[in-house]
Parts: C-alpha cells; sequence; structure tokens
C-alpha cells in the first residue's frame, strides 16, 4: 500500500446561517415573557429603539417631540413593519435612502430617555416587591432544633454532622454509615458518641428523619397507640417485600394472620411517610401565561388570537433620524447610527415574523384539533409536526420552534402546544387512532376489571382489540408502567378470592 503526503483541493457544499436568520429563529422560540425581557435588553443596548406609547391620557405630542401616534407621523417617521405581501420593500427603500454612504464607526454613548430610567426603575422595584423569600431548608429546620436542647459538645458536633449529610430529595435518609463520618482512626468512644448523635437527630421533627433505610423510617413512625402497631412492626420488620407485591397469602401462612387483618394493616401503613424529607424539597412551580388565546366567536368557530400586548411595540427613534440628516453629525455619528438602524430593523421583523408564524402554526394546530377541544382528550388524534409544516409552508424545525414551551388557553384551560402533537396506530378498519386514546381505554378497562381476578397484560390486549385496537403487549405493557398502574398480581384483592 502506497502512502503519501500532499494537498487537495476539493468543493463542499455547506449550509451557512446569516446572523439575521439566527435571530430570527431565537426569537420564534421564546415565549411571551421571555420576548417581554429580550425587548428590554435590547432596548437597554440600542439607544434608536424606541417603545409606542399607548397612554390615552398624554398628550398629542410630548415635550421631547415624539409622536404620539403611528397616524402623526411623516413618511420617514413611520413605525418599521413587516409587510408579508411586499416584503419590506418600503421600509427597507427608506432605511436605505437614511443609511446611505455613511462612513464605519461611532464611539459615543448616548444618554437614555427619562422615561426609559423610569420604567427600568418601577421594572426593578417591583422584582423586589414580587421576589419569593427563601424557605427554610431541611438542614436549617434540623439545626434549630438542635440548638435548643441542652447536650453534650461532642455530641452535638457529631449531630450536626449527621444533618448536614441529610439531602431532602433523598427524603432525609442517612446514606453514610457512621463510621464514614468519623476522622480516621476514631476510637470505640467515638462511634458511640455518633450512636448518641443519631438518636438525638432521629428524636427530631419530621418523624423518622435520618433513617438509615425504609423500615427504620417506617418503624420509627409507629406509636404504640395505633391500634395494630405490633402487626405492623411485624409486617414491616419480616414481610415488606412480600406486602410491596401483594403476595398476602404468603404473609397469611407465614404469620397465621388473616387475608382480612393484613390489608387493614397494609391500609394502614400506607398512611406512614416513607419520605419525611421530601417535605422541605424546593419545588419550583412556573407561572404559566398563555402565549395564544383560543376563543368562540358567535358561530361557534374558533379564534386564534396572539396575547402579546405585554412585548413593547417598538419603532425607530425620532431623534436619531433627525441626526441622519443633520449636516453637523459626524461621519462616525452616521455609521453608529447606521448600524444600529440595521439592528432595530432586524428585530423588528423578528417579532413580526414570530407574531406571523405562531398564528398560522396555532391555527392550523386548532383546525385539526378540533374534536379534541370539543368533546375532549379521548378524541384527539394522531397528529405529527411535519403535518403542521406542510399545512403552513415551513420546515419543522420551525414548527418544532414555534410550539417550544409556549402555551395556549382554550375553553378547556391552558395547555402546552406540544400536547396537541400525539403518536398513533391504526384500528382494523383503517382509521387513525392517538395513543393517548388507547391509553385512556386502557385506564377504563382496568377501573372496570374483576379486581378477584385482574386483567393480565395478554388479556389487555384482547380486550383492546374487542375495541378495535390492535396494540402489542409489550406496547400495553410499557404504557401501563408509564401511567403507574401495577401489575395484576399487584392488582388483585385478594380478599374477594373465593375460598
Amino acid at each position: 500500500m502506497r502512502m503519501s503526503m500532499g494537498l487537495q483541493a476539493r468543493q463542499l457544499q455547506t449550509q451557512k446561517l446569516a446572523p439575521r436568520m439566527i435571530q430570527s429563529m431565537e426569537i420564534l422560540q421564546l415565549p411571551t415573557m421571555a420576548l417581554q425581557e429580550r425587548v428590554e435588553q435590547e432596548m437597554n443596548e440600542n439607544p434608536l429603539l424606541e417603545q409606542l406609547e399607548n397612554d390615552p391620557l398624554a398628550p398629542d405630542e410630548g415635550d421631547d417631540g415624539y409622536p404620539s401616534s403611528k397616524d402623526e407621523r411623516s413618511e420617514n417617521e413611520k413605525e418599521l413593519v413587516v409587510d408579508n405581501d411586499h416584503s419590506n420593500q418600503e421600509d427597507f427603500e427608506r432605511l436605505q435612502n437614511m443609511v446611505s454612504e455613511l462612513p464605519n464607526t461611532f464611539d459615543e454613548s448616548f444618554k437614555r430617555s427619562a422615561n426609559r430610567m423610569s420604567d427600568e426603575a418601577d421594572r426593578r422595584h417591583d422584582l423586589m416587591a414580587n421576589a419569593v423569600s427563601r424557605p427554610e431548608s431541611l438542614n436549617d429546620f434540623l439545626l434549630h432544633q438542635l440548638a435548643e436542647l441542652d447536650i453534650d459538645d461532642n455530641v452535638e458536633q457529631m449531630a450536626e454532622r449527621i444533618i448536614s449529610t441529610l439531602d431532602a430529595r433523598d427524603g432525609g435518609y442517612l446514606r453514610s454509615p457512621l463510621a464514614d463520618l468519623l476522622p480516621a482512626g476514631h476510637t470505640p468512644e467515638d462511634l458511640v458518641t455518633a450512636e448518641k448523635a443519631l438518636d438525638i437527630v432521629q428524636s427530631l421533627e419530621p418523624v423518622g428523619i435520618a433513617a438509615r433505610d425504609l423500615s427504620e423510617c417506617l418503624l420509627m413512625q409507629i406509636k404504640s397507640s395505633f391500634p395494630h402497631s405490633e402487626e405492623m412492626r411485624t409486617l414491616i420488620r419480616d414481610h415488606l417485600a412480600d406486602l410491596a407485591e401483594n403476595r398476602l397469602p404468603q404473609i397469611a401462612k407465614k404469620t397465621s394472620y388473616s387475608i382480612e387483618l393484613i390489608q387493614t394493616v397494609r391500609d394502614e401503613l400506607h398512611g406512614l411517610n416513607p419520605k419525611p424529607g421530601a417535605a422541605f424539597m424546593e419545588t419550583y412551580v412556573p407561572n404559566v401565561t398563555p402565549d395564544i388565546i383560543l376563543e368562540l366567536d358567535e358561530s361557534g368557530e374558533y379564534t386564534v388570537r396572539l396575547d402579546d400586548d405585554r412585548v413593547p411595540q417598538l419603532f425607530i427613534s425620532e431623534y436619531y433620524r433627525r441626526r441622519l440628516q443633520d449636516p453637523t453629525s459626524s461621519a462616525e455619528e452616521r455609521e453608529f447610527i447606521k448600524n444600529k438602524i440595521n439592528s432595530a430593523q432586524w428585530l423588528i421583523d423578528s417579532i413580526e415574523q414570530r407574531r406571523s408564524t405562531l398564528t398560522k402554526v396555532a391555527e392550523a394546530i386548532v383546525t385539526h384539533q378540533k374534536r379534541f377541544l370539543d368533546e375532549g382528550p379521548e378524541a384527539i388524534e394522531p397528529l405529527k409536526m411535519q403535518q403542521i409544516a406542510d399545512k403552513v409552508g415551513v420546515h419543522v424545525t420551525t414548527v418544532s420552534r414555534a410550539v417550544d414551551d409556549k402555551w395556549i388557553q382554550t375553553p378547556r384551560g391552558i395547555l402546552p402546544l406540544k400536547r396537541f402533537f400525539v403518536g398513533g396506530t391504526q384500528t382494523e378498519d383503517g382509521e387513525d387512532v392517538a395513543w393517548d386514546t388507547i391509553r385512556l381505554k386502557l385506564q377504563d378497562l382496568i377501573d372496570k376489571e374483576d379486581k378477584s381476578d385482574p386483567h393480565s397484560d395478554e388479556k389487555l390486549v384482547d380486550e383492546l382489540k374487542k375495541s378495535g385496537m390492535t396494540v402489542a403487549r409489550r406496547t400495553v405493557t410499557k404504557y401501563r408502567k408509564k401511567m403507574g398502574i401495577p401489575s395484576s398480581r399487584q392488582r388483585r384483592d385478594w380478599s374477594l378470592t373465593k375460598k
């Protein structure tokens, strides 16, 4: 085999996205609240961007000379907007006339208007007023209780070390052996101190904290005053695995307890908390703001409206338009304004393109899923993003960006747009049926089954087939587990079994 080194010229075809296209995709993907923040950031960085004021009490023209309505602007002062029918020809011609043959750099900083600085101060004040206070953590809660106890310093220090290892996300269990929390070369007396410290931590609230396993956690919560406290301890210590698998006859055979008693004790055990520290988890519940409003008109048809009123309506500053035409302006100043005008126009175009694309995508989705909106989840139809892309006339990735993290307010509540996209299969009659419909039917079959002899997965396949839904057994098993439905053995009610 001959090997040689050399240079070769090859032609490769690659696709590069223009900065403007990248910005348009980024703007399209933003939900309304994030878009509002992005616009405010751009306004801070670009002094040429101004917000259209809609205050009905404001005078026709302010002291700063800014127009108060679009109709009162001259031809060169009109707001720059996207014209889908004419490709923005007039706007771009106006821009070209304004910025042609201007030089390239400008380093002077511009002072923001008093109105903009006042708006920013109001937003900062609102942010501070609405800030959520940090909830007390599990470790802080335990340390506050520990500080109220009168215990030996060495025991207290070890207890603090134990507390530091507890994680609310793990339920507050002690996963590290006590010996691992002691320094190297520790003595037997140190281990005794650690045991005392663990006893103290386990005596704190919530009950069951710092347990080393599930059995210890549950046993710590049982009080002697419970009606079946001894039976509960027996089942936890010796039969927890059988209990989880619903092997009640085996437990009855080993303990001589009746099936009815075992079921009663099991129900009481369900009242215990297997993860006592989880209550201190910091849960973040996002404040969902719909990007699209879906309403029924007088004729009973759905109308789609983009809810972006909070996004500022932008136009290019009149002051800087005048600076371009002012003969006293330097070449550097004009070049700076030219660059900022281009940046502002890109942003305005991207926002308008987002509005147009998102509206068209939402309308296509609503048209396809009208039965779902009218009748409920059982009527949802299979839908792929490619179908919407073909209907709207855009690439499938555009649809994906348009629906990402977007919510729609419907008569059935606020739903994510991705909720309308579901896979499916075909019935024996060739009719498309969504997986959501199959899952609802599966749940209905299990709810109505004979609990003394629950349906196996094979039986569920047969029952679905009777309804015209041909589904593989492994698919039924997968969706049953996703829905959190136990196996047929675990669903069986042994008290109903004939003796």
